[in-house]
């Protein structure tokens, strides 16, 4: 469907609006604290001395992002005394989920996860429930804040908020670690928060919001209106191809969502934290964005359905990168290509999967129905990535006693598994070994990946068949 173009200088002109500028320090305060408890903590408890299958589980603390829609009615309904007289209904509760932000940080920069891994572990859910509930009101402040002309302006300047704060947390933690350690380089990273706090009083305050009352009849017609109305239109639209669209949501990205062990691999393999910093961090999110655009082109120029399908597959293929690396130990350049390969693929197949999602709503339910899926889309394979860590230490034992994945040590001949030796001597195998479990791993993901492909070619030939109705 075509639509009315703008010139280009009125189309600059929407990113110097106050609205844009300030979702833009929303978005860094949302992306921080979700990059530190999911990937950048694990760093520092793999140095701790922890094993890969304790770091798999703290993938956990981010189940809260993909349960967030349990408890929006909530935070759509409850004032928080004081504030909301002062800031409004969406600011106070930006600044209150900032707050437990804060203090969660603050209580992991003081916390030694030797001896108190379960407070650790306590700390890190807090932030991750505090920085979902966050997610929640930024959305809707977004929405309720701007004319629809302006949505797309909102929405990228959001995403490049989100990406700085992913350079922020994953770079600038490990290099203050490497020489001032965990702690400090924790305390900064909770006093960056202070971006998004300056963001909520710049934004201008919002229409003011009806509370519905919760009366019996007003909370069942409320929950029914929430709910189940949306799902019974998105039933009644797609009928029998609900369910494999459905499952295409929830597995697309399932081959990254696994990979949630990435740092321990990393220094496993030799890389110096301030390496790690500068090509993942820096030039792996400079990829990311490069995916991202190439993702945009292609929709644009093919369609939906095409590009969709192209992603579903560079995803895992791009996984079997980092069976190469394992066999090159620590060689920047190895790292580089690796790095680069998959955020590409990576930021590709998310681009078309936001475009599939967004496709699916229908008017009226488009907010609640692109909640639904964005939560869908990362539940299982977080559920499945809390396994990662097993997985490699499980298939390391088992090349260890010559097991089937034995052969797979010989990709370490040669002095390659130098480097995998300390961290190997900590579940008492050989280097080569830990490599055979971390290519095991490798080839795992990518396996799990070719379920999607194949889901998208159904989904794909069932929507030929039967193309969506305009809505």
């Amino acid at each position: 469907m075509s639509e009315p173009s703008a010139s280009w200088l009125s189309a600059l002109k929407v990113y110097g609006d106050r609205r844009t500028i300030v979702i833009l320090g929303l978005g860094f305060a949302s992306g921080l604290p979700n990059l530190l408890i999911f990937d950048t903590l694990s760093a520092w408890l793999r140095e701790s001395g922890l094993s890969l299958e304790v770091i798999g589980f703290f993938s956990l603390a981010t189940l809260a992002y993909s349960f967030k829609f349990v408890w929006a009615p909530l935070v759509d309904r409850t004032r928080i005394p004081g504030l909301q007289a002062w800031l409004g209904h969406r600011r106070s509760w930006m600044l209150a989920s900032q707050g437990a932000i804060i203090v969660g940080l603050w209580l992991i920069a003081g916390s030694d996860p030797v001896g108190n891994l379960g407070l650790v572990a306590l700390f890190a859910l807090l932030t991750g429930f505090s920085s979902a509930t966050q997610d929640i009101v930024i959305d809707a402040w977004r929405i309720e804040a701007a004319e629809e002309t302006q949505q797309g302006a909102m929405a990228a300047a959001y995403q490049w908020g989100y990406r700085l704060a992913v350079v922020v947390a994953g770079a600038a933690p490990l290099l203050l670690a490497e020489t001032y350690g965990w702690s400090l380089s924790y305390t900064v990273m909770a006093s960056l928060m202070g971006i998004g706090v300056l963001a909520v009083f710049a934004a201008p305050r919002e229409a003011v919001q009806v509370i519905v009352p919760r009366g019996r009849a007003r909370l069942g017609s409320f929950l029914y209106g929430l709910f189940a109305e949306p799902l019974a239109d998105f039933w009644n639209r797609f009928g029998r191809a609900a369910l494999l669209i459905l499952a295409l949501i929830c597995l697309y990205r399932v081959s990254d969502f696994v990979l949630n062990i990435m740092n321990p691999f990393y220094l496993d393999l030799g890389f110096t934290k301030t390496e790690i910093a500068e090509v993942r961090k820096v030039f792996g999110v400079v990829m990311s964005m490069l995916g991202v655009f190439l993702g945009g082109w292609a929709i644009a120029r093919y369609g939906l359905m095409r590009p969709l399908l192209v992603g579903a597959l560079a995803g895992p293929l791009s996984n079997l990168v980092y069976v190469w690396l394992a066999a090159q130990g620590p060689d920047l350049t190895a790292l580089f290509v690796a790095i680069g390969t998959d955020n590409i693929a990576s930021g590709f197949s998310g681009t078309c999967l936001i475009a599939y999602m967004s496709s699916l709503t229908a008017a009226g339910f488009t907010a609640t129905q692109y909640a639904l899926f964005s939560s869908l889309y990362s539940l299982p394979g977080k559920l499945i990535a809390s396994q990662s860590g097993r997985i490699v230490e499980g298939a390391a034992h088992s090349a260890n006693a010559g097991g089937w994945f034995a052969p797979l040590t010989g990709l370490f001949a040669g002095g390659t598994s130098d480097s995998l030796n300390a961290a190997a001597a900590q579940i008492a195998v050989s280097g080569a070994a830990l490599g055979a479990g971390y290519v095991t791993f490798f080839v795992y993901s990518f396996a799990i990946g070719l379920v999607a492909v194949v889901i998208t070619v159904l989904v794909a030939r069932q929507r030929s068949q039967n193309p969506p109705e305009p809505h």
